[in-house]
C-alpha cells in the first residue's frame, strides 16, 4: 500500500457500490454519474493496492481485502452519522432525532402503540417516520438512514445485512367487520364463514398463511374478495363493509371508534409477531431501547 492519506470520498463511492451490488444503483442513489464512480473505485484501489470488488454473476461482491475494507468504512460511515446526528442534536436544544421504518404491513394503530414509550422519555424526542416495503426498509437501515424498523417479521438470517431482530411481542388475532356484516356473521362463527367476504394481507404476509392454516382447520370456506400488502388500505376497505378483516385483538377499542367495525370472532391460535430491528445487537440509542423495553401486551378490550 502507498504511504499516502485516505481519501474518505472515493472510500464513500466503495462503501455504496459494496452494499448496492452495482455501479449502477450506487450511481443512482449518490447522484453521480456511472463512469465518476468507477474511475473513483479504481483510484481508491491504486492508493490502497488491492482489488475491493468482484464480479459475481450480475452483481458486484467485496473480495477478501474488501470485505476487510467495509467493516472499516461501517464503523467510519457510522460514527459520521451518529457525529452529524449528535450535532444536529445540539442545534435542537438536545432534541433526540428518531428514524424509524415502519413496515407496510405493520397495523398503523400498532405501530403507535410501539412507539408510546418514546414519548414518555424525559429527554424530547422528534419523530422522524418513513412508510415502505420490507426489503427497501432494511436497505435503508443498513445505510444508516434509519435508526430501526418496525416490522412484522424478523430480519432474514445470512446475506450481507448486519442486522439484529427484537422481539417485541405476540397478539391475538381476532376477526372484524362493518356493524352489518359482523352481524350476520357472529352467529354460529365460524362455522358460518362459507362464501363469506374476507379481506386478506397478500401471500407474502406471515400472517395470511397462520389464517390459510386455520381455516383449513375449521373446514370453511370463505370468498376472499381483496388481497393487500398495506394494512392500512385493508382496513380502509373493510371499513366500507367490503368483506370481513383480521386484526390484532388488542385494538377493539381503536377499531370500533376509527373505523366503526365490530369483533365477529377470535382466531384462536392465530397471531401477530412484531420486531423492532436495528444495526445493534446491544441497542444504545435510548429511544429505540424504549421502544424494545416497552411492554409487549395489553390488555383487550373488557379484560
Amino acid at each position: 500500500m502507498k504511504n499516502t492519506a485516505l481519501n474518505f470520498h472515493h472510500l464513500r463511492y466503495f462503501w455504496v457500490v459494496a452494499h448496492e451490488g452495482s455501479l449502477t444503483r450506487a450511481a443512482e442513489r449518490l447522484g453521480v454519474a456511472v463512469q465518476t464512480i468507477s474511475a473513483q473505485l479504481t483510484r481508491l484501489e491504486q492508493d490502497l493496492g488491492k482489488s475491493l470488488l468482484a464480479p459475481q454473476g450480475r452483481r458486484l461482491v467485496p473480495t477478501e481485502a474488501g470485505r476487510l475494507a467495509l467493516n472499516y468504512a461501517d464503523q467510519i460511515f457510522q460514527l459520521g452519522e451518529r457525529m452529524g446526528a449528535a450535532l444536529r442534536e445540539a442545534d435542537a436544544a438536545n432534541t433526540l432525532p428518531l428514524a424509524v421504518g415502519i413496515s407496510d404491513a405493520l397495523p398503523k394503530l400498532i405501530a403507535y402503540r410501539l412507539m408510546e414509550a418514546v414519548f414518555l422519555l424525559p429527554q424530547a424526542v422528534r419523530l422522524i417516520c418513513r412508510e415502505g416495503e420490507f426489503d427497501t426498509l432494511l436497505a435503508e437501515l443498513a445505510l444508516h438512514r434509519l435508526d430501526v424498523v418496525l416490522t412484522d417479521r424478523p430480519a432474514p438470517h445470512g446475506g450481507n445485512l448486519k442486522v439484529f431482530s427484537h422481539a417485541l411481542g405476540e397478539f391475538e388475532i381476532t376477526l372484524y367487520g362493518a356493524p352489518e356484516l359482523a352481524s350476520r356473521y357472529r352467529s354460529g362463527f365460524p362455522s358460518n364463514l362459507d362464501g363469506a367476504p374476507l379481506l386478506l394481507p397478500t401471500r407474502g404476509n406471515a400472517l395470511r398463511g397462520q389464517i390459510e392454516r386455520w381455516l383449513e382447520t375449521h373446514d370453511v370456506a370463505p370468498r376472499i374478495v381483496g388481497e393487500f400488502e398495506d394494512s392500512a388500505l385493508l382496513t380502509t376497505f373493510g371499513r366500507a363493509g367490503i368483506g370481513l378483516f383480521p386484526a390484532p385483538s388488542v385494538l377493539g377499542d381503536e377499531i370500533a371508534a376509527q373505523l366503526g367495525a365490530e369483533p365477529v370472532g377470535l382466531l384462536a391460535e392465530v397471531s401477530e409477531q412484531y420486531y423492532a430491528i436495528s444495526n445493534e445487537r446491544r441497542i444504545r440509542h435510548p429511544a429505540v431501547e424504549a421502544i424494545r423495553k416497552a411492554p409487549v401486551s395489553w390488555s383487550p378490550p373488557g379484560a
